[in-house]
């Protein structure tokens, strides 16, 4: 038996990292994949005749229950039509979200209705990212401890969406009033057979979701088995790049693909720009090592974000400016619009929100957006053909500002941040770039890329 022809897998990421992290896992594991920044037309689909999993990326992670209402049936449906097998909708590994911003439950509510599954597996953890999940309880590790997740010291402190719960069913069953969540443990997941018996006597009247322990090799291998097994009935899943982690394990012991692993990099490049948003921990470990070892800093004023049009436009070209000369001079420029958290300027910016009383998310669009135009603007005035953008929303927003329609994976790094190549109408096509959520990346991360990525 063999894999079947054609697409056998489409996924939507709610956040560009993200959805971009579901691309490698598949691409560097020997199945091409190509990521859409948005509904792809035919003519793009033509593109990527060779393609065995077909993704969109969006911004959803910032977005409202009403806002997925209105915008993600007609792309599960379409999602659903372009492949008859499995329909993903990824999520972080660290479980972002809640009822009101990035809801998992709303999503997990409109994917079973648009596709008509009674149940939706959930597969949250990826061991090979050092996310475990355990009894139904999430675990994530920062350097070389591992935290429960309602004690992470990012996730429970994170800006818009902190982490009260570890346990996955209870996070997501208090985003939605239709969903009934419960766990295939880690004892229950190593026989297929009777983790799909779970799933047959489940009340099909009933909206069900059921989350998946992944700790190692053995039981990832089994959480994909059952996924793939269950896809007749349950064909839209829900998780992080887990999800297609199991799967390629299940497909490897299975002997449907070979067990390889793309290693090999690109080249080094002294000619390149980093654009950055995030205000985790680990990208201010990052911004300050990198600063240290051959990358020059350059302050993005964020309260920019927060004035009228004329002020932040000469912020952007002021960025610019600098940037284009900091390349002339064989520099590498790292834009920044925090040094993280406790930055003051990005605790002005929190104080400017809550005192006027401003929309968070529509100012962080607004700083993302601009992000990317400072990112465009440096890359026609002095051709760089590689850059990074860090921050998984930064990344959805300053995407759409250069013009490009699809990524295909071109280099290795870490799990969850390699290096691509931009597909585009216009001098951004070929760009190689590199999309790094906040919660991403070794310490010297902005330096593997430049110097072309390539595993260890």
């Amino acid at each position: 038996m063999a894999l079947p022809d054609g697409i056998i897998l489409t996924w939507y990421g709610d956040d560009f990292t993200g959805a971009a992290a579901v691309m490698e896992v598949l691409t560097f594991s020997g199945l091409p994949a190509v990521l859409f920044l948005d509904t792809p037309t035919q003519a793009q689909l033509e593109q990527f005749p060779d393609a065995r999993a077909l993704g969109v990326a969006s911004t959803a992670r910032t977005h409202s229950p009403a806002w997925m209402a209105d915008n993600l049936p007609s792309v599960f449906s379409t999602l659903g039509e372009l492949s008859h097998g499995i329909v993903h909708y990824k999520v972080c590994t660290t479980l972002d979200s809640s009822a009101s911003v990035g809801s998992i439950g709303k999503a997990i509510e409109i994917g079973a209705e648009v596709l008509q599954c009674h149940c939706v597996p959930v597969l949250i953890a990826a061991p090979q990212m050092r996310r475990f999940q355990f009894y139904g309880h999430l675990f994530a590790s920062i350097g070389d401890r591992t935290y429960r997740l309602d004690r992470h010291p990012v996730m429970s402190r994170h800006p818009v969406t902190p982490i009260a719960e570890s346990d996955v069913a209870r996070h997501i069953e208090a985003q939605s009033e239709s969903i009934s969540m419960d766990c295939i443990d880690v004892d229950k997941i190593k026989n297929t057979a009777k983790a799909l018996k779970v799933i047959e006597e489940l009340d099909q009247s009933q909206l069900s979701g059921l989350t998946l322990d992944s700790i190692d090799a053995e039981s990832e291998t089994a959480a994909g088995a059952l996924i793939w097994e269950a896809q007749r009935t349950c064909r839209f899943v829900v998780g992080s790049q887990g999800v297609e982690y199991a799967l390629i394990r299940h497909w490897q012991e299975q002997g449907w693909i070979p067990d390889t692993y793309v290693e090999t990099g690109i080249g080094a490049t002294d000619r390149m720009a980093v654009v950055s948003g995030s205000v985790s921990q680990i990208t201010e470990d990052q911004i300050n090592w990198s600063c240290n070892n051959g990358f020059t800093p350059l302050r993005f004023d964020a309260l920019a974000a927060l004035g009228n049009e004329q002020d932040l436009t000469r912020e952007i070209a002021n960025v610019v400016a600098q940037a284009v000369e900091l390349i002339k001079q064989e520099h590498i420029p790292l834009v920044f619009a925090a040094r993280g958290s406790d930055d003051p300027v990005f605790q002005a910016v929190k104080s400017r929100i809550q005192s006027e009383n401003l929309d968070s998310h529509q100012i962080n669009r607004r700083l993302g957006q601009s992000l990317g135009e400072v990112l465009q603007q440096i890359i026609q005035q002095t051709g760089i053909r590689r850059a990074v953008i860090s921050g998984g929303d930064t990344s959805g927003y300053a995407t759409q500002q250069l013009g490009i329609f699809a990524l295909t994976a071109l280099a290795p790094t870490i799990p969850g941040a390699s290096l691509f190549k931009a597909h585009a109408e216009g001098n951004m096509d070929g760009l190689e770039i590199a999309l790094k959520g906040g919660q991403m990346g070794s310490t010297d991360y902005f330096a593997r890329i430049r110097d072309g990525g390539g595993t260890r």
